[in-house]
């Protein structure tokens, strides 16, 4: 989830607009996460297991 579809619970008002110290303090801690920070575990061993698998269609096709 990005920081711009969050609502501060502290002042009702956007993370993204950071007007209150805990929207910018929510907004620096999901910045540093970068694109993956985000996304729970299971889906990125699922994004894994699908990659990995696509390899190796690849390459049992190249081999046939």
């Amino acid at each position: 989830m990005t920081y711009d579809r969050l609502v501060c619970a502290n002042c009702a008002a956007p993370v993204s607009e950071g007007r209150c110290p805990v929207c910018r303090a929510n907004r620096e801690r999901l910045e540093q996460q970068g694109a993956f920070g985000g996304l729970n575990p299971v889906t990125l061993i699922a994004l894994l297991v699908m990659v990995v698998a696509a390899m190796a269609l690849v390459a049992h096709q190249a081999t046939a």
